[in-house]
């Protein structure tokens, strides 16, 4: 699966995904956003299973593992825009908004925002779609959240 994802990644115009995937790509999408400062800490690892677990509805040894998966992939992975692509194809508008909500709790979970990850997050919602006012919001509420 984990091959096949990364060559659906690397051709020039990838597929949507299938649900599976679609959840490894989203949580190596987080794995990204809380690897962009140079410091991927234990509280934006701790916090990516966290989403993963209620996410996904799964334990957590499961979401370790998907976390794991995608930590993989992301180190990997071609350019940014291709991987949000592919989740911008398997995932409705609303649940989106929610996606960047998630990243911000990660971008969040160190206790620092940083240059690199604000960039990255604007960059995100973009590609995702989502508005810059409805990335804000979404940030407001996963702070509100800590």
């Amino acid at each position: 699966m984990f091959v096949d994802l990364l060559r659906r990644l690397t051709t020039p115009e990838p597929g949507p995904f299938p649900e599976p995937d679609a959840r490894l790509a989203l949580a190596a999408l987080m794995v990204r956003v809380a690897r962009s400062d140079g410091n991927y800490a234990a509280a934006e690892i701790s916090r990516i299973d966290r989403i993963l677990m209620r996410r996904h509805g799964l334990d957590a040894w499961g979401a370790e593992a998907l976390r794991k998966e995608a930590e993989e992939l992301e180190a990997e992975a071609p350019d940014t825009v291709r991987f949000t692509r592919a989740v911008k194809d398997a995932i409705p508008l609303e649940e989106r908004i929610a996606v960047i909500e998630a990243l911000w709790s990660v971008v969040l979970a160190d206790g620092t925002r940083d240059e690199e990850e604000d960039g990255l997050l604007r960059l995100l919602a973009n590609l995702l779609g989502i508005a810059d006012r409805d990335s804000a919001l979404a940030r407001q509420r996963a702070e509100a959240r800590l």
